[in-house]
């Protein structure tokens, strides 16, 4: 059974730190396109990093570029997403998905918060 769990989430002051993982079982993460995203009330699900199988190439949306780092840990089967400079508009809950050319897997998300 594939499994993706988040955690990582918490309440932070605004310009504050987290460092969220996801931790994979039943799967190879290195075969597989892994994306974080984030919800937050009221708004529709927003892509913002990705890291690509294979040769680790990574993507940012704007609006976390230079603020979040996305990086994976073959060895222990988990990715991260290292996030930085937090703000008030960073509040949500972020979910990590795992892709391949078959099917598709989410985790159940971690709640994150952000105070001004």
């Amino acid at each position: 059974e594939v499994q993706l769990v988040e955690s990582g989430g918490g309440l932070v002051q605004s310009g504050g730190s987290l460092r969220l993982s996801c931790a994979a079982s039943g799967l190879l993460i290195d075969d597989y396109a892994i994306r974080w995203f984030r919800q937050a009330p009221g708004k529709e699900r927003e892509g913002l990093s990705c890291i690509r199988p294979r040769d680790g190439s990574t993507y940012y949306a704007d609006s976390v570029k230079d603020r979040f780092t996305i990086s994976r840990d073959n060895a222990k089967a988990t990715l991260y997403l290292q996030m930085n400079t937090l703000k008030p508009e960073d509040t949500a809950v972020y979910y990590c998905k795992a892709q391949a050319a078959g099917p598709t897997y989410w985790g159940q998300g971690t709640q994150v918060t952000v105070s001004s």
